[in-house]
């Protein structure tokens, strides 16, 4: 029922109804208000220091008269909105969508390919070099973004008000802002390359991390792939970021080591920095 849904109050400078999602009861209002939509804002805030997953906060999802802040820590129920994003008919806008788009496809299983990446449209129209979210909202309107929330804790909880009030900036503008970026691309031969350029991005946010990570091994040998790969999986299962597992120059350290004869597991041990590894590597690695 609305009556249960948290409204919330910003003097944003393009109003619109703020309401945040907490609770499963709330599915039936986010879905009834999101189905007949032609463009959804989405964006997303997230931690990303100590795991191998991103771990997500907030889902925003704006419309053209509303704004959803969707607690991920405490709404669980995703098969209906996942379906919604994920249709042909929904154009998904976002800004720097990569990074977005891996954050979904990992915590929430969500595949966007209609999209339209407004940082992308925005080199195409003006040139010169890539603009943050805020760059381009201060371009198109005048307005300058409060962006001191940027590294806050957004895993604690309650969120306060200034969290809340970026969140909701974070997605107000970002139909807006597309809107006004079709009429210019409109009038070149851009608009295309765009959409072409948006959907790559998006592509690449949706591979699983793994497979995105190992293509940056341009001179690594084999060896050094499969060992790279290791850690990848030992990281994944662990959920602990790579580098915890052992740093990317000492790659070719181990891989070196490890092609020595009854190799040390003392010296590994040195190369790495989670020591409860060593042994599995010793006894899985096959090169």
């Amino acid at each position: 029922m609305l009556e249960n849904i948290k409204k919330l109050i910003f003097f944003l400078k393009k109003n619109k109804e703020i309401y945040l999602i907490e609770s499963n009861q709330d599915e039936g209002f986010l879905i009834d208000s999101l189905k007949d939509e032609k463009y959804i804002g989405l964006d997303t805030e997230f931690s990303w220091r100590k795991t191998y997953y991103p771990e997500l906060s907030i889902l925003q999802i704006s419309t053209e008269s509303k704004i959803f802040l969707i607690d991920c820590l405490k709404f669980k129920k995703f098969d209906l909105l996942n379906k919604i994003l994920e249709k042909k008919d929904k154009l998904i806008v976002m800004h720097s969508s990569r990074s977005d788009t891996t954050v979904l496809s990992t915590n929430l299983k969500i595949k966007i390919k209609n999209i339209f990446d407004i940082q992308i449209a925005e080199k195409y129209i003006y040139g010169g070099e890539i603009k943050n979210y805020g760059a381009i909202v201060l371009n198109h309107f005048g307005h300058k973004l409060d962006k001191s929330e940027t590294n806050s804790n957004w895993l604690k909880r309650p969120l306060d008000y200034n969290q809340l009030e970026y969140a909701a900036d974070d997605v107000n503008f970002l139909i807006p802002i597309y809107k006004a970026q079709l009429k210019k691309l409109k009038k070149t031969d851009k608009l295309d390359i765009v959409f072409s350029e948006s959907r790559r991005e998006a592509d690449l946010g949706n591979q699983e991390l793994h497979v995105s990570r190992v293509k940056k091994l341009k001179k690594a040998t084999k060896d050094e792939r499969a060992i790279f790969l290791w850690r990848e999986k030992q990281a994944s299962k662990k959920n602990l970021p790579p580098s915890y597992i052992f740093e990317d120059r000492s790659l070719r350290k181990i891989a070196k080591e490890i092609k020595i004869k009854d190799s040390n597991s003392n010296i590994l041990a040195k190369l790495f920095k989670d020591f409860s590894s060593v042994d599995d590597f010793l006894k899985n690695i096959k090169l």
